[in-house]
């Protein structure tokens, strides 16, 4: 079924004013400012009214010709088991435009994908989590981009390979990081979960939750931080891909703002968006939100990981981290990414200065091949030059474009040169994270591409 959505102006100007109602409502804003918590309950986005011309779409392009070619192929993945289930999302000028669900949320086939399901985002975090909280920090003079990261974080001030690195460089990924240590194994001996960082109930030393049953010592989160310390940088200054300083981020975010990370952006951003969805360990917040679950763990958690976030580093850190860990709907998503799209407002309220998301989403060292902007995954250098089996995103994706991949075969982008905001969900990763047909068969630009180009089939852009 195609939704034609756009929301009044009267719910979102309830959700701007009453805000901070909401939030102390939903447990998040105390009324003492150093109390920090998390919300219980969502609104529900089936109650807010929708309205919008049914016919103000087809002036852009053909609805049934576009309908059918996204349908071909989300029906082409499920057929090949890229995953059981999708959700495509676009946005054109402001207006949600397509909106579809598809498929099971398992093999199954018992429950339907819905609208308002809530997916693991996987490192799609990176961009809507930590990130907007730095780009608000940095606004207020609290880091700086080529000053010394370890400036700012200061466990790295003495360590020779890591006390000149800039923020800069880490979030274009050129600081020559490594890429990912896997820290489960440290909690894992022939099988079995170490007593001495793992307790199966909560005790005073073990409050972080990484699963039901399993919980994590305090101090293993400064295990984590010294052995990123302690792990190797590459001399060579190019593009690495690397998610260890988003491991660090929530608690540099904590300790600049005087608030937890979680608190921080849902005060900030999410809340006052409306984007309620976005949330941390689902299973604990009583959400009404059906969730897609991701792997079937046979190794850490012994369970179908459903509620708790997949990535096994942002469990380790109960569930709250930067390069994992937030649920959402594609709604959600839609919120952050048009904020981005319009270089920092949404409905007419700033939330980032136009500048720091220019400076945030342009290519930081393309004289390195690197195309990444800060945080922000960018085209392929020469990007319309490629077809579809070599580019990434989509060959008619505009240079000023940007967005970011999750490893659950999640999938944003925004372009604000043709007004388009692109979100893909699935859950690739069920029943194993082997399956892989989701980038053989280059399942979510072959979607996005079919909106470009019946944009441009239908619509000069100017």
């Amino acid at each position: 079924m195609l939704l034609l959505i756009n929301a009044t102006i009267k719910q979102k100007d309830f959700l701007k004013r009453f805000c901070p109602v909401i939030l102390v409502l939903f447990g998040i804003l105390q009324l003492s400012a150093q109390a920090d918590s998390t919300p219980s309950a969502e609104l529900n986005p089936q109650n807010i009214n929708w309205s919008i011309p049914d016919d103000k779409f087809l002036h852009y392009w053909d609805n049934e010709l576009v309908t059918r070619k996204v349908d071909s192929i989300i029906t082409k993945g499920i057929k090949i088991k890229a995953f059981p289930g999708a959700q495509v999302l676009v946005a054109f000028e402001g207006d949600i435009i397509f909106h579809k669900a598809y498929g099971y949320h398992t093999y199954d086939n018992q429950q339907t994908v819905g609208l308002t399901d809530l997916y693991d985002l996987a490192s799609i975090t990176k961009i809507i989590g930590p990130l907007p909280a730095l780009m608000k920090l940095y606004e207020e003079g609290k880091i700086r981009l080529d000053e010394p990261f370890s400036t700012h974080w200061k466990p790295w001030k003495n360590i020779a390979d890591k006390k000149d690195l800039t923020l800069r460089e880490i979030l274009a990924h050129q600081a020559g990081l490594k890429p990912y240590i896997v820290f489960l194994n440290r909690i894992l001996k022939n099988g079995h979960l170490k007593k001495r960082f793992i307790s199966t109930v909560s005790r005073p030393s073990y409050k972080k939750q990484a699963y039901r049953d399993l919980y994590i010592k305090d101090r293993f989160q400064k295990k984590i931080f010294r052995a990123i310390g302690k792990s190797e940088v590459s001399a060579q200054k190019s593009y690495r891909y690397s998610g260890l300083a988003f491991l660090l981020f929530p608690e540099l975010i904590s300790q600049l703002s005087g608030h937890s990370y979680e608190y921080y952006i849902q005060k900030h951003f999410f809340l006052p968006l409306g984007a309620t969805g976005l949330v941390f360990k689902p299973e604990t917040k009583n959400r009404p939100n059906p969730v897609v679950p991701t792997e079937i763990d046979s190794l850490y958690r012994k369970d179908l990981v459903r509620g708790w976030v997949h990535d096994e580093n942002a469990s380790l850190f109960g569930g709250i981290s930067g390069n994992a860990g937030l649920f959402g709907t594609a709604r959600d998503l839609y919120l952050m990414m048009e904020l981005y799209r319009n270089y920092g407002t949404y409905n007419d309220q700033r939330y980032l200065k136009e500048e720091t998301v220019r400076e945030f989403t342009a290519v930081q060292f393309p004289q390195n091949d690197n195309r990444r902007g800060l945080g922000f995954d960018k085209p392929l250098i020469n990007n319309q030059h490629y077809g579809l089996d070599q580019s990434y995103p989509a060959p008619e994706a505009s240079p000023e474009s940007f967005g970011h991949g999750g490893f659950t075969g999640t999938f944003v982008w925004a372009d604000p040169k043709y007004r388009m905001v692109y979100i893909f969900l699935s859950n690739r990763v069920h029943p194993s994270r082997s399956h892989r047909q989701i980038y053989e068969s280059n399942i979510r630009t072959s979607v996005q591409q079919v909106f470009y180009q019946a944009l441009a089939d239908q619509v000069r852009i100017n």
